[in-house]
């Protein structure tokens, strides 16, 4: 008897050791477009219960241009994040361009896994055919008249990805007059075929609409099941 308490002493540290919750890691959500980081409130809680550490964003994205607000959402995460430790990210709409903006101006060397919802990756036709207007201009600020479709918007100047991502997109539209002015399947504001990026990991399509994606449950679990293993667990036919 005395001889089993002395082993089960001496396993203690190691049962102990192995009981401790692994930490997955941290990760920074950004919001889109006119929106504020209540937005990404329900992806926050989600990936907390988790165990992730998470950082929620909110930065002034109607005030300024692209090039900025990278600046400005750079200095912020540097902040409040690890230095040396991995740093995965979830964006939706126009916080994967402001991601795109800082990897090709001032890269993060620790990015981890991203993963963008509803990205104009090559833009939105939205911008293409509403931009100029006063009200347009009035609602989204100078960067909305960015992200148009033309070879001088910014997501059409920004460089190739060199890093892990995948992207969820929508083709349901709650925006039937924003739905008129963009070809093919869209969310109410992008194009399924312009959310897609070239080197991207992995590509989805679920059955949501661009304001609400990021509050979806089914596309919050594909977007942990990429963080844990970069690829998402539903294949979409014919996503390549």
């Amino acid at each position: 008897m005395r001889s089993f308490l002395v082993l089960l002493l001496l396993m203690l540290p190691t049962i102990q050791a192995h009981s401790q919750p692994v930490d997955p890691g941290q990760v920074v959500l950004l919001h889109g477009l006119a929106r504020t980081s209540r937005s990404m409130a329900r992806l926050e809680k989600y990936l907390s219960a988790r165990g992730y550490r998470v950082v929620n964003i909110d930065y002034p994205s109607r005030k300024h241009r692209i090039a900025e607000l990278a600046e400005m959402v750079r200095q912020e995460v540097v902040a409040r994040t690890r230095s040396g430790e991995k740093i995965h990210f979830i964006t939706h709409s126009m916080g994967g361009i402001i991601l795109r903006t800082i990897q090709q101006n001032d890269p993060l060397p620790n990015l981890g896994r991203v993963v963008m919802l509803s990205p104009p990756n090559q833009g939105s036709e939205v911008v293409d055919a509403l931009g100029n207007l006063s009200l347009f201009r009035f609602i989204n600020g100078p960067a909305g008249r960015e992200i148009g479709t033309d070879e001088q918007s910014v997501p059409r100047q920004l460089g190739k990805i060199d890093f892990e991502l995948g992207v969820i997109t929508g083709d349901r539209s709650i925006n039937w007059i924003n739905s008129l002015l963009i070809p093919g399947k869209d969310d109410g504001k992008v194009s399924i075929e312009r959310a897609r990026i070239e080197g991207m990991a992995d590509f989805l399509v679920e059955h949501v609409s661009h304001p609400f994606i990021m509050k979806d449950e089914k596309v919050m679990n594909e977007c942990l099941h990429f963080l844990r293993n970069g690829f998402f667990s539903t294949k979409t036919e014919g996503r390549f």
